[in-house]
């Protein structure tokens, strides 16, 4: 035996025996408690980082642990394969996006084997094949059908640069996160998900997941955001009768201190005051230059318009003036807010910009107001200057209001959410294709299920703009009911939709006569999920709510995708990047840079190898593919061989507690 370990000769063979065993290969085996291992897949992005390594390697360390204890155990791999970086490298690259991603899914499995993980490769599946979206698009026709998927105009956030919608974690002070662009604000035709139908039910399972971190649970339940209160109707000035202005708010005890109400500028009101006023028309498409998310909306500087209409108050019966403002949106609510800007920041801003009145009408219950009011009092207390109400506690006040509102027509008890429904059209082309097609006589006819898959064209090449929307090769087409000319949907699928229902397709990724079968009874629920935490709201609440879809379509029998979660924390390196002329940021990868460093090891120069002029230091950030700046495992694994580079990685951040929570020993289940 040789003394000294040579993982370059023992490493590569051992992993053939492997392979040639297959060693990992799960079958459903009812003898056994089952062990459901998963960590997150990847993206193709070309190379693996120190990241992944710590990922996987902490599913690794699981997965081994639990085969040695007994259980039959199942971890899988396959790649998050759609996406707006392949378009992007396409372009850069002057290739098509299919091949390159299929070319980094070649290069990435041959680096994960050479980590020695204990995969179950013959589950591997890539969300980019027609096999695997065929069924995505299977489930998106029954659900279309059913009335679960429709189609609507929406106010978006665009990105002009890369001419696509940005959700609204992807704009970063206004500005497209991978562009740097400044995002507009359109209103185009969109498919949702009614995910809403299933709020009260996804905040309330959140009860029934001891093995999720509090954090994540708290994460989603501010997202899907339950509140009570009361929508109250205005009635409008010199228009039909019985026209309102609804509006929704938690605060009813504070409506004898509304001084304006302020509609979202793609509101009917405001849309039909600027027919006549140039200057608000104006105003109005300023608007539109900007985030629709609400966390721009809440720095952003509060601007308005009147837009020369009223409502009536609906206690007082006092003219209130109706105002355009840009802190509103129209996809929250009602697209109104009555405003009282004595008792709210947002409010008490515009109001002192725009000199209109302070009304006050809350003090506290054990005191009184300073006057005049230096900011918004927005606590709950006690009621002045309102009417009947005055001296009512605000909580007892709210349902007083309610009651005496709803016998007089004007309002009712609402409850609502924060969430709102899942806009998943993009208009990118590497996406699986939305299965619908636009006929004049007939309108939206989700395609049959024979002609299924609607296969996305991989020979192309990317400009500006997706390249089948310019090839009638692929929309020309007929329509299923009446024979007739029409086109297919050129807008694709969001790519959260494939990431929400992987880990079920594992189970039987061999199947071609159906989505899931028998086999993802057995092995569902995952046991351990692991990946980021800044995963927590969106892919983690899409895949719970999707599982619940698929549960109600009668393809699963449970109601949650995963028991356990471990957000296993993030590994980060410095960031650095040059400003081009586009407005895109070219971000540059650590290894390729040359830095300075002051006394104390702080970089305060840094400097591009190849042509030795500076480039931008752009601070310590999470290692991912969009910054460039991952560290290749692969050197340290050709020196020092996979368990050095594995026990390094889990020595250098290590975990206190390798799940969440007691695995439980799974009952017997029987595949059919």
């Amino acid at each position: 035996m040789d003394a000294i370990y040579r993982p370059e000769i023992i490493e590569p063979e051992a992993q053939r025996n492997w392979e040639a065993n297959q060693a990992f290969k799960a079958g459903e085996d009812t003898s056994k408690p089952k062990y459901y291992c998963l960590s997150m897949f990847p993206y193709p992005s070309g190379k693996l980082h120190m990241g992944h390594v710590r990922n996987y390697t902490i599913g690794d360390v699981l997965a081994r642990y639990h085969r040695m204890k007994g259980y039959n155990v199942l971890q899988p791999m396959g790649w998050d394969a759609f996406g707006l970086p392949a378009e992007n490298a396409a372009m850069a690259n002057n290739v098509a996006p299919a091949g390159w991603t299929y070319a980094n899914i070649d290069y990435m499995k041959k680096q994960l084997k050479s980590l020695g993980l204990a995969i179950d490769w013959s589950r591997e599946l890539a969300t980019c094949k027609p096999d695997y979206y065929r069924w995505e698009q299977w489930l998106f026709t029954k659900l279309f059908e059913k009335g679960l998927i429709y189609k609507k105009m929406s106010t978006v956030n665009w990105d002009p640069v890369d001419n696509t919608v940005l959700a609204n974690e992807q704009v970063i002070d206004g500005r497209g996160w991978r562009s740097g662009a400044l995002v507009e604000k359109r209103d185009i035709p969109m498919y949702f998900f009614r995910i809403t139908d299933y709020a009260e039910e996804l905040l309330a399972e959140l009860d029934n997941l001891p093995g999720w971190p509090e954090r994540v649970k708290t994460m989603q339940r501010n997202w899907i955001g339950k509140s009570f209160g009361v929508e109250i109707h205005f009635p409008l000035q010199a228009q039909g009768k019985g026209d309102v202005l609804k509006v929704f708010t938690t605060r009813a005890d504070t409506l004898f201190g509304v001084t304006y109400v302020a509609v979202a500028a793609e509101h009917p009101l405001a849309q039909q005051a600027a027919e006549g006023n140039a200057a608000l028309a104006a105003f109005i498409a300023e608007c539109k230059q900007g985030s629709v998310a609400e966390a721009d909306l809440a720095t952003m500087e509060k601007k308005g318009m009147d837009t020369g209409l009223k409502v009536y108050h609906p206690f007082t019966n006092e003219p209130v003036p109706v105002f355009v403002a840009n802190y509103v949106l129209m996809g929250y609510g009602e697209g109104a807010v009555m405003a009282v800007p004595a008792h709210d920041e947002r409010d008490f801003a515009f109001a002192e910009k725009y000199g209109l009145p302070i009304k006050a009408v809350i003090k506290p219950a054990d005191g009184d107001l300073e006057r005049p009011l230096q900011a918004a009092y927005t606590e709950l207390g006690v009621l002045f200057d309102s009417g009947d109400f005055s001296g009512r506690t605000s909580e007892d006040a709210i349902d007083k209001i309610a009651l005496v509102l709803g016998n007089l027509g004007l309002g009712e008890k609402r409850t609502t959410f924060r969430l709102r429904d899942w806009g998943i059209s993009r208009q990118r082309y590497w996406g699986c294709p939305i299965p619908i097609i636009h006929c004049p006589t007939c309108g939206d006819v989700p395609v049959p299920e024979d002609q299924l898959p609607v296969v996305l064209p991989e020979d192309v090449r990317i400009d500006v703009g997706s390249p089948i929307k310019k090839m009638p090769e692929f929309y020309a087409c007929s329509c299923p009911k009446c024979g007739g000319k029409a086109e297919r949907e050129t807008d694709t699928m969001d790519t959260f939709v494939e990431s929400s229902w992987y880990y079920a397709r594992y189970a039987c990724p061999d199947l071609d006569r159906g989505m899931l079968d028998g086999r993802a009874n057995y092995w569902l629920p995952v046991d351990q999920y692991i990946g980021g935490i800044e995963h927590a709201i969106l892919h983690l609440l899409y895949a719970r709510f999707f599982h619940k879809l698929m549960r109600d379509q009668g393809l699963v029998s449970t109601n949650e995708p995963f028991a356990n979660l471990l957000t296993q924390g993030m590994v980060v390196a410095e960031t650095y990047y040059r400003d081009q002329a586009d407005g895109k940021k070219l971000w540059i990868n650590p290894a390729d840079v040359d830095v300075e460093r002051n006394d104390k090891g702080q970089i305060f120069a840094a400097r591009l190898r190849a042509d030795g002029q500076p480039v931008v230091i752009g601070g310590i950030e999470k290692m991912s593919k969009s910054k460039n700046n991952g560290v290749d495992p692969q050197a340290l694994i050709d020196q020092y061989g996979a368990d050095t580079a594995r026990l390094f990685m889990m020595f250098a951040a290590p975990r206190s507690r390798a799940w969440n929570g007691p695995t439980p020993a799974s009952k017997a289940r029987t595949a059919s």
